[in-house]
């Protein structure tokens, strides 16, 4: 028996993206565990009228591609990726989470082709959201769930309480720490091992609620570009584009990434930061405001909307936060900052007023 909350889910979405009889609309499945979502979403899709195409975009080939293609071919944009891109109007990623597969061999030149196989991706990512009303959909899996030890269920009613959840009312809490930041001049993250500056002066405070990511809960603005200064460090495990990265470490001067380290994905993070001239400043600093979800997963575009977390993107800014900085890479890396954390609670404030203050959440309206 499929579960109803698909469809509660899939009507949320359709409404959400104004689906309409005019409406074309591509909808991407990386994996069959996503396809109950898929089926309602084409039924809800259907009884408004609209077309619907449906692309399955597996991710399962991807290591076996990244040994074998040449820099050229990783390099190159998905064309069936991206003519359903350029004919849609409406489009919806359902991104399952699937754990990486580390049996294949380590090439010499892997962080390259890496990088090649992210810009391609880039290329679709900026079209998604260049040219069309866009929903992502990241959904649990078992297989998820059993590699870092939790229940499947406690992972997937997170989910649905994250992307199902009372919109209206959030929006008109969380709003506040928008306006903070579009007011505010200084950012500063603290903890035993960071010590990090950014300047947001003439930027936007952006809230995410319910709209284009789900599960979703923060808010956002765009760093000014020359103003990131000092070190910040993302304990524990992370997992990006299929590849495991622990205890990220990086430095800046100026914007600039200049000093990249890690116990495991140094030369990796190296290889996607040079990925071109914009992946090696912050396009975005985003502050986690959900309290539906709790569970650390490893997982960027679910970690990064815990209540009590901070994240950075490297590459592509948000050009509704004010952002300038453009690039193919957008790679969004969590720091938690609650006392159950790696090394203990820090400190996230403007203009020197906490909203996370020593691990704990101070700002009035999340609380």
């Amino acid at each position: 028996m499929t579960d109803p909350r698909w469809t509660q889910l899939a009507d949320h979405i359709t409404t959400r993206l104004a689906v309409t009889i005019d409406s074309k609309v591509s909808i991407f499945v990386n994996d069959t565990t996503a396809l109950p979502a898929a089926h309602a979403l084409i039924q809800a899709i259907t009884r408004r009228g609209a077309a619907v195409q449906t692309v399955y975009t597996s991710e399962f080939a991807e290591p076996d591609a990244l040994i074998t293609y040449d820099l050229a071919q990783l390099a190159e944009p998905a064309p069936v990726e991206r003519a359903a891109m350029e004919w849609s109007t409406v489009h919806i990623s359902l991104r399952a989470m699937l754990w990486p597969d580390n049996t294949r061999p380590v090439l010499d030149d892997l962080p390259q082709r890496l990088a090649a196989l992210r810009a391609a991706k880039g290329t679709i990512s900026s079209l998604r959201w260049q040219s069309t009303n866009w929903v992502v959909v990241r959904i649990p899996t078992e297989d998820w769930a059993d590699h870092i030890g939790v229940p499947g269920d406690t992972l997937l009613n997170e989910f649905f309480a994250g992307a199902l959840d009372d919109w209206d009312t959030h929006r008109k809490r969380w709003q506040t720490v928008a306006d903070a930041l579009t007011d505010g001049d200084t950012v500063t993250i603290r903890s035993a091992d960071t010590d990090l500056t950014m300047g947001i002066t003439g930027r936007r405070g952006v809230l995410f609620a319910g709209d284009a990511n789900l599960p979703d809960g923060e808010v956002a603005t765009a760093p000014v570009d020359d103003q990131v200064d000092g070190h910040i460090t993302f304990g524990g495990t992370a997992i990006f584009a299929g590849q495991v990265f622990e205890d990220l470490r990086l430095e800046f001067a100026a914007g600039r990434v200049v000093d990249v380290r890690a116990t495991r994905g140094a030369d990796i993070a190296r290889a996607l930061i040079d990925t071109d001239e914009g992946s090696q400043r912050v396009g975005e600093l985003g502050i986690g405001v959900s309290s539906a979800v709790r569970q650390w997963t490893g997982d960027l575009f679910i970690d990064e909307k815990i209540l009590g977390t901070v994240h950075l993107a490297l590459g592509r800014a948000y050009p509704e936060c004010g952002g300038v900085n453009h690039s193919s890479l957008h790679w969004d890396i969590v720091k938690d900052l609650r006392s159950t954390a790696p090394g203990g609670g820090g400190t996230l404030a403007v203009d020197g007023v906490p909203i996370i203050d020593a691990g704990h959440v101070t700002w009035p309206e999340l609380r």
